[in-house]
């Protein structure tokens, strides 16, 4: 077990300052006149009147007033607000690390947009050590040398512990940024705010012209999507990779785990998420990363990914879970995809009324915001819990094909968990058979972990229980209250 890393300021210790410019999730939504719905994880918040006129000038942007720090602070942990902060590093508060083996070309390219930075790269056990030596001397930068290959996790910690700046920049080799300095500085903005532990970029696929490289371009594994905020667990950037990561040293502790050679970086980011460190996705800063050289090592990158999930179980439990959802949700959508819709309706009455008669005492109108709310989260589970679905438990919705009773509705299932990859850009049929394989080689992987940790922790889903009873689905209760009746 890894020590656990310093914990973050306290919050409340910790407001957003007067003068700092904030925009409002543009995701975030307002309810009746005291709620407001959105971040991630999503969740309902109800405001004070004073606090809702201040969320709305948020809208669009505005700056934070005196007497609004502690409300601001609120709003920016759930994830409904954003700062906006001015980038004040200079090249020495950073240290780039660069873990390689052998790659010389690409880090001889990877060096020369970091001319004038503070390099120092970590030569994991390179079959042709002296070639690196000349390429490192070559460009002026520290190098250290590992006798023994333990993966990119141990040598980003040796390079962590040859340096001393506030910064960390870990980059792999096999990274391209176009103007270091440019996303340098757009990382160490949100740095501003002491309680960012770590910031990173998205990372897309590289240009190329094969197939591959056009497939890496929009399904990249390591691309986190258009749309930043805060990566933590259970939000829809659950993590960001350690392909190009930006580091506050007091956070980090000891680093990586040394004995993960894959999945290094979700431990990271989840172990400062639990020390109370804020891990921000800086979506609108692209870097690229080169796709695998050939179609073998392409399919063994996805099935090492897969096979990851069951060493991460183990050190972190439901979170590695590979379906979240509450109990009757996935009822309601079961229900439907097996030809019984009026179940699912009835799960959604009984859940609007719930929730309508929790608001009734805040809320002018509270079956209006009950049944919004839960008619959005209801559609908004659909096509994610399909993908999850069909991500890890894919072989065996394709083997359940096979089934003349199943065939339908299987393939009902795996059609809408595979083309739910598109729901934010255009199909190209030629992605169509990559994605397929994609999905396979990871669930491949999440299996194979299991048998090899013997646990099943990364292929058992995560139910949560519901405030519906099983007696109001099946509408005992409401015979049973009719039976009552009111009181002569």
């Amino acid at each position: 077990m890894r020590d656990p890393s310093p914990f973050a300021p306290s919050p409340v210790e910790a407001p957003v300052a007067a003068g700092t410019i904030v925009f409002l999730d543009p995701e975030a939504t307002f309810y009746d006149r005291q709620f407001i719905a959105g971040g991630s994880p999503w969740r309902l918040l109800r405001l004070s009147d004073s606090s809702r006129l201040v969320a709305e000038r948020w809208k669009g942007g505005g700056v934070v007033r005196s007497g609004e720090e502690r409300f601001a602070r609120t709003l920016v942990q759930q994830g409904l607000l954003h700062p906006l902060h001015e980038a004040t590093v200079s090249l020495d508060d950073v240290d780039v690390v660069i873990p390689v083996r052998d790659d010389v070309a690409l880090l001889r390219s990877l060096l020369e947009q970091f001319v004038g930075f503070h390099v120092t790269v970590v030569d994991d056990a390179s079959l042709d050590p002296m070639t690196l030596n000349e390429c490192a001397a070559q460009f002026g930068v520290d190098l250290i040398r590992l006798d023994e290959n333990r993966g990119p996790g141990v040598a980003r910690n040796a390079g962590v512990n040859a340096t001393d700046r506030p910064l960390l920049w870990f980059v792999d080799v096999d990274v391209n940024i176009d103007n270091a300095p440019d996303v340098l500085a757009r990382l160490a903005s949100h740095f501003n705010d002491p309680l960012v532990g770590a910031a990173a970029p998205r990372v897309r696929g590289g240009a190329g012209a094969s197939l591959r490289d056009r497939f890496e371009r929009e399904f990249g594994p390591l691309d986190m999507g258009p749309r930043g905020g805060l990566a933590l667990p259970g939000a829809a950037v659950g993590y960001v990779p350690s392909a190009c990561l930006l580091v506050r040293r007091s956070a980090l502790a000891e680093g990586f785990d040394p004995s993960l050679r894959h999945g290094e970086d979700v431990d990271l980011v989840w172990r400062l998420h639990d020390q109370g460190w804020l891990v921000r996705y800086v979506a609108e800063v692209v870097v690229t990363h080169r796709a695998r050289g050939s179609w073998r090592q392409w399919w063994g990158q996805r099935l090492a990914y897969g096979e990851s999930s069951s060493e991460l179980a183990r050190r972190h439990g439901a979170r590695l879970a590979p379906l979240r959802s509450d109990a009757w949700t996935l009822v309601a959508w079961a229900s439907t995809l097996v030809g019984k819709p009026a179940i699912g309706a009835r799960i959604f009455r009984i859940a609007r009324n719930h929730l309508r008669d929790r608001l009734a005492p805040s809320s002018d109108d509270p079956g209006q915001v009950a049944r919004e709310v839960v008619g959005r989260g209801m559609a908004r589970s659909a096509g994610p819990l399909a993908r999850s679905v069909v991500r890890t438990y894919g072989p065996l919705v394709l083997i359940a094909t096979l089934h003349p009773k199943l065939r339908r509705r299987a393939l009902a299932l795996f059609l809408v968990g595979t083309a739910w990859r598109w729901k934010n850009s255009r199909v190209r049929v030629a992605d169509v058979p990559l994605a397929i394989a994609d999905d396979l080689a990871y669930s491949v992987g999440v299996w194979r972990g299991a048998w090899r940790t013997r646990s099943l922790r990364a292929l058992t889903p995560q139910i949560t229980k519901s405030s519906i009873g099983l007696r109001e689905v099946l509408g005992f209760k409401d015979k049973l209250d009719d039976s009552i009746g009111p009181a002569n």
